[in-house]
């Protein structure tokens, strides 16, 4: 590949991709639409997946008492769903649910159908302008004993789900929308025996980078977020409800605690709101500073 002036030319099919979308860049008006910001949070629809537990249902939480009407899936935790449709609609919000199991890819289009009669019969939208990408589960497994099928399990959940459930459902997604991936702060600090775990998480931020590269000319910003230690029911609930766990995580917190549900939620909406519309694939660390 070379470039003379503004002329751009390549040898080689396999850079023909690449080059198609330098040309398109390099075609595109100079100066990019400024974001719309006439539309507050209160008219705005987020899909959470996982939303019926953990942080999904406090980004669910913190996202309705902001306004924002959400759609939340869960997969087989049918009483914590209702729970948490109870709780938003007492506080006067708005949420339907809908099942998934992410790691299926083959019920996407099905789930995608969903959406949009969703969106249609409960909002009168045709669009979803939130995307989080939450759904998840864990893996405490030393390298040496891991198993292919511990691997393969959190390559569908939390890699090949967020790749093809984003692909499926990005025509219901509005221009200028927002995506965020919910990654793991494993990523940046080593601990033994979440080695397969972190390396599929630090796939997902490579990917969200990649993402809002391609996603920028529908003005669709890709971020994700690598929550720290919280007091969820991760690994079996042990940083929430083991009192030296805890103290013990606590200590390699710059903060000196562990964090809660709720400081995820709030980090979550305030990385969706049009405050943070110039934050395009970034990975935001909400760790109250572990293991600086």
């Amino acid at each position: 590949m070379r470039q003379s002036g503004n002329q751009l030319s390549v040898s080689g099919v396999g850079c023909k991709p690449l080059i198609a979308y330098l040309e398109r860049v390099r075609k595109a008006p100079k100066g990019a639409p400024k974001p719309k910001r006439d539309k507050p949070m209160t008219q705005k629809i987020a899909l959470i997946t996982g939303a019926s537990r953990g942080l999904g249902r406090n980004m669910a939480l913190q996202l309705a008492k902001r306004g924002v009407h959400i759609i939340g899936t869960y997969r087989s935790g049918v009483a914590e769903a209702h729970s948490l449709k109870q709780e938003i609609e007492a506080q006067g919000g708005k949420i339907a649910l809908l099942p998934l199991d992410i790691t299926e890819t083959a019920s996407y289009s099905a789930f995608s159908s969903a959406v949009t009669e969703t969106l249609k019969t409960e909002f009168a939208r045709e669009r979803l302008d939130f995307l989080v990408n939450n759904a998840g589960n864990g893996l405490f497994a030393n390298f040496v004993d891991a198993t292919e099928e511990q691997f393969a399990s959190l390559v569908a959940t939390h890699l090949r789900g967020p790749v093809f459930l984003t692909q499926k459902l990005l025509p219901l997604m509005e221009d200028g929308g927002r995506i965020l991936n919910v990654s793991s702060g494993f990523v940046r600090f080593t601990l033994p025996g979440y080695s397969l775990y972190a390396a599929v998480k630090a796939a997902l931020e490579v990917l969200t980078r990649y993402m809002a590269v391609e996603l920028g000319s529908r003005q669709i910003r890709v971020n994700a977020i690598a929550p720290g230690a919280i007091a969820t029911d991760f690994g079996g609930g042990a940083v929430r409800d083991n009192k030296d766990v805890n103290a013990y995580v606590a200590q390699g917190i710059a903060l000196g605690r562990v964090g809660l549900p709720g400081d995820i939620g709030a980090a979550v909406a305030a990385i969706l709101s049009d405050d943070m519309a110039w934050a395009n694939g970034t990975t935001f660390d909400v760790s109250g500073g572990q293991l600086l």
